[in-house]
């Protein structure tokens, strides 16, 4: 068995006996000035160990090939109405997306970007609509009744129901049109004669004549079946009747048969009217008009990560657009790409914000207007490089991702356009992407540097004590060797 004293024997630290021992004033000061300065440099220590050290690099983007890009906006048009707003997206690949809606909002907006009603729900099958097999004939202006600015007012007060068809001679659309609603026109006149029965009429507003009407009733696509209904007054807010949308079929038989269930509610010798009466059958059919000429439309699309185009613009199967009355000038709120990071998020990552750049909102606030000094038929183009930022973090052995951002360069111009006015936003991405790596210290470094930083301060103390005790005993002794 090991003795007691075989062990002491490999003591490193060896005590002397206290009485032995001798303290000064110098070595206390010595001593104290030592304390201070591991603390402060044990601070230091902690505080690099706490700090996050990152590495930037510019590799290949990691992404695989069936990856898609979230594209979030909230863009407004004070001159495109959400009736023929449409959101598409194409790519390189030929791939083609048209008039999406499931994933985007469209709220009518006034000029001052003011919301003037609740969502507005696009009809998707207006290709669908049947025209019916009437003779078009010529082009000539429509036989029924033509409403003027001043009829158009005498009307809507007299009429409990004005059906009214705006719409342009030149249109393809206005032209199919007329034949069934001349002739549905005459059939509701036999059957509901004006001069005794002020319950419903039929008439039709040449938009080339009366641009005003048209314009203050927010006509954009040709032709517009609008139905206004007395009673429901003048909004003082935006200056035009409140009134219905006709979407259904366009042959004689379809328009009378809308006639009838407009008329259902209202009782010829009681003379009222039911604003909310619509049979289930023609509810599909009428949608509450715009009661502003503007639209908000926000929400997001999915694109595959090539180059590609977001376009906004005015489309329809059945109607027809004067490209030189279309103005596409727009305010970009919100335009990101990539998953929306939450602002809480943002906050509990603060630490990050220094590593990461501030281009993912290039376009956030920014308003592109046209002032017609090009002229008519102008179409804004966006052009956006983007370039994948990625910051990971190095954790027991481990790569975590953090957070991914998609920062974009904006570049914008007006141009004349052949076809309808658009707003395009091009994107295209880098194949490059930012890696942004959090490289945190050991905790065996940390503890490493702490006991350096504890026997170093106790060491080089030591030496300075004995330097100067030293100094001092050597002193005292040439003074003393001087006086013998």
């Amino acid at each position: 068995m090991v003795s007691t004293s075989k062990i002491k024997s490999v003591d490193f630290y060896r005590k002397i006996p206290r009485d032995l021992t001798e303290a000064s004033l110098s070595g206390a000061g010595l001593s104290i000035v030592a304390a201070l300065a591991m603390l402060f440099l044990f601070g230091m220590e902690l505080s690099s160990y706490l700090a996050i050290n990152t590495s930037t690099s510019v590799i290949v983007d990691k992404s695989s090939d069936g990856d898609f890009l979230n594209i979030d906006f909230n863009i407004s048009f004070p001159a495109l109405s959400c009736e023929f707003a449409s959101v598409d997206v194409s790519d390189v690949f030929g791939t083609h997306r048209l008039n999406i809606s499931k994933t985007i909002r469209k709220v009518p907006i006034d000029p001052h970007l003011r919301a003037t009603a609740e969502e507005f729900h696009s009809t998707s099958d207006l290709h669908l609509i049947n025209h019916g097999d009437e003779d078009h004939g010529d082009n000539s202006t429509y036989a029924d009744i033509p409403l003027t600015g001043a009829a158009f007012e005498k009307f809507t007060h007299h009429f409990q129901i004005l059906v009214v068809n705006f719409y342009a001679p030149w249109c393809y659309w206005s032209n199919r049109l007329k034949p069934s609603w001349v002739k549905a026109s005459q059939i509701t006149r036999e059957r509901y004669n004006p001069g005794t029965d002020d319950r419903v009429l039929l008439g039709s507003v040449d938009c080339t004549e009366e641009p005003t009407l048209c314009k203050s009733n927010h006509i954009q696509g040709y032709p517009s079946i609008r139905i206004f209904r007395r009673g429901s007054g003048l909004r003082e807010d935006h200056g035009n009747h409140e009134h219905e949308s006709y979407y259904g079929d366009r042959d004689t038989d379809s328009l009378v048969k809308m006639v009838e269930e407009l008329l259902k509610p209202i009782k010829k010798e009681d003379h009222k009217l039911a604003l909310d009466g619509k049979s289930d059958n023609a509810a599909s059919t009428f949608k509450k008009a715009p009661v502003s000429g503007g639209c908000r439309i926000e929400g997001y699309v999915r694109a595959k990560k090539v180059p590609g185009e977001l376009v906004i613009s005015a489309h329809s199967g059945a109607h027809s657009f004067d490209a030189s009355q279309m103005n596409m000038s727009h305010i970009v709120t919100h335009l990101t790409f990539g998953t929306m990071v939450s602002e809480r998020l943002w906050t509990d990552m603060k630490r990050l914000l220094p590593y990461l750049g501030q281009s993912y909102d290039r376009l956030n606030g920014k308003s592109f207007i046209n002032e017609r000094q090009l002229d008519a038929n102008v179409t804004i183009e966006h052009y956006l490089q983007i370039i994948k930022t990625e910051v990971i973090s190095r954790r027991s052995g481990q790569e975590h991702s953090l957070i991914e951002e998609y920062e974009y360069t904006a570049h914008s111009s007006v141009a004349r356009s052949y076809h309808y006015p658009e707003a395009k936003f091009h994107f295209e991405l880098s194949p490059m992407q930012v890696l942004i790596s959090e490289n945190p210290k050991s905790f065996s470094h940390f503890i490493t540097n702490v006991c350096a930083i504890i026997g170093g301060v106790f060491t080089v103390a030591g030496i300075l004590d004995s330097i100067f005790q030293n100094t001092v005993r050597m002193v005292k002794k040439i003074e003393l060797g001087k006086n013998i």
